[in-house]
């Protein structure tokens, strides 16, 4: 298992990433964080930097892949079915004009946020944001996601077994606890957000 790891696991990072990126609900970020963690010194199967490019690139291609499928196809099933088309009617107006406005903002942001980051693209390509528009800000969230999520599961990680190996349990779950209440801390942030 480790050997298929090493092996496949940065191309099994980008294709979840990518995917993900393009629309397909698959568990992206957690992808990262197990590359990242797996790229500690106590596991080294990877670098660091290696896997947060891998993630970057990863998630810039799927949001373009995204974004086209959304700019090319989108309107079309959003105007096949009467209830659907009726609905699309209304919202794609405002739906326009919102990302006329802001959709630099949603696109960078909507990296973070885990149902923007399967939808943002497709929304951004069915409004005709403007493709290099998208890429400026596709490109920044995407770097910015991959690093920030990357190194904070690395050192997270690192410093987990850190304390493993120095304090035992107790300061293991120390880490962990602390790691937890980071991420429930960053997830309310994220409803917040939301609403």
């Amino acid at each position: 298992m480790t050997h298929l790891l090493q092996s496949y696991g940065l191309v099994l990072l980008f294709a979840v990433v990518a995917l993900e990126s393009a629309g397909v609900p698959l568990p992206g970020e957690t992808a990262l964080v197990a590359a990242a963690i797996l790229a500690t010194p106590q596991h080294h199967h990877y670098w660091i930097v290696t896997v947060i490019a891998v993630a970057a690139c990863a998630a810039i291609f799927g949001d373009n892949v995204g974004y086209w499928i959304g700019r090319t196809g989108g309107r079309r099933v959003l105007e096949r079915w009467g209830p659907i088309r009726r609905y699309a009617e209304k919202a794609l107006p405002p739906g326009e004009r919102f990302f006329a406005k802001h959709g630099g903002k949603t696109v960078f942001i909507g990296r973070f946020i885990a149902v923007l980051r399967v939808s943002a693209a497709w929304l951004a390509g069915i409004t005709h944001m403007p493709w290099w528009r998208f890429l400026l800000w596709n490109a920044a969230g995407g770097i910015v996601w991959a690093t920030g999520v990357g190194l904070l599961a690395y050192y997270f990680g690192k410093a987990a077994a850190d304390a493993f190996g120095r304090y035992g349990f107790l300061g293991a779950g120390a880490v962990i606890l602390i790691a937890a209440l980071v991420f429930v801390g960053l997830r309310l942030w994220n409803k917040r957000m939301e609403s």
